[in-house]
């Protein structure tokens, strides 16, 4: 009985817009960071279209990041296990300049 009553107190109701569950492309992530948060900005760029616009930001405490990070490492190896090994492009090969002239991030 205790374990029942254990999973009802850790269940959260979850609401999802239309607009939200619609999501959003973005094709480019930058990430920053200061010593109380990460900021991953969501970036939608275009092929011969020298500006790119941020569709999405992201902050999350260092403790929430980590677990981001462990929740798609371990989604990644499920889709990898049904679906086979995910290809990374080499340098240079369909991966856009990271030099984008904006600020430098700072703590």
């Amino acid at each position: 009985m205790a374990d029942k009553k254990e999973n009802k107190q850790k269940q959260i109701n979850i609401e999802l817009s239309e607009e939200i569950a619609e999501g959003i492309y973005a094709n480019l992530a930058m990430i920053t960071h200061s010593n109380a948060e990460f900021i991953v900005d969501f970036i939608k760029m275009m092929p011969g279209i020298a500006k790119a616009k941020v569709k999405s930001r992201i902050v999350l405490t260092p403790q929430h990041a980590k677990r981001l990070l462990r929740a798609l490492q371990d989604n990644i190896q499920k889709y990898e296990k049904m679906h086979g090994e995910i290809k990374e492009p080499t340098p240079g090969e369909g991966m856009p300049p990271m030099n984008f002239g904006g600020p430098t991030a700072q703590a």
